[in-house]
């Protein structure tokens, strides 16, 4: 099945580091979207500006101009990573919104759980007591993980995002990772073509955040 080369190869591989950055150049006075996630958010194997957080500023400035997004998404984090980095991240940019995509690396090592569940949970907590409002983004592991472990992993957002009353986006690649024509040929990264539809997933969750725009 597709679906099991795309995991496979996604064990394997090594993540390359990709520094934070902001997506595209907006009026200091706009509202922050923070995206604090790994490689599938930091764009890695494409041009930057092909990237789901670019399109995702790109649709802002039509939609909601009073908002920005930073990107501080890097390749190969783990939730440790993210707890590690959220408190100066949150600092540096004041986030109105905050939007989680980790968790899926410490899946993939075979992490603990409890371990990934109390880093998330601190990255939420963290994020939301400084006013953010988060948008929690699943993932899910391949099977050859087994069930209970698979199950397992995929439950903890789930938890999480009723604990914590996030936003919660299930799985950032529902209709993506099955589909081998979007997907590198490294086996784990969304091609340039598939970013739009990684947006897709994540704009109905986001909207509901959003402020209306100024004289909307």
């Amino acid at each position: 099945m597709a679906i099991s080369k795309y995991f496979v190869v996604l064990i394997l591989a090594a993540l390359a580091g990709v520094p934070p950055a902001a997506a595209g150049n907006t009026p200091t006075t706009a509202k922050t979207i923070l995206v604090f996630g790994d490689s599938l958010s930091a764009g890695f194997g494409i041009n930057q500006d092909a990237g789901w957080v670019n399109l995702l500023q790109q649709k802002l400035r039509q939609n909601h101009p009073d908002y920005r997004v930073v990107n501080a998404s890097i390749s190969g984090d783990t939730s440790l990573g993210g707890r590690n980095r959220i408190a100066q991240a949150l600092a540096a940019q004041r986030p109105a919104i905050v939007i989680i995509e980790l968790g899926g690396n410490d899946g993939l090592r075979g992490l603990p759980l409890g371990d990934m569940e109390k880093n998330l949970s601190a990255i939420i907590v963290a994020s939301q007591r400084t006013g953010a409002q988060v948008l929690l983004v699943g993932m899910m592991l391949p099977p050859n993980y087994g069930p209970d472990y698979v199950g397992e992993f995929f439950t903890v957002y789930g938890t999480l995002a009723r604990r914590h009353r996030t936003a919660y986006l299930p799985f950032l690649l529902q209709g993506i990772a099955t589909r081998m024509e979007l997907i590198q040929d490294d086996g784990i990264h969304p091609k340039a073509e598939a970013q739009p539809l990684i947006l897709d997933n994540v704009w109905p969750v986001l909207e509901k955040l959003l402020a209306p725009p100024r004289g909307g």
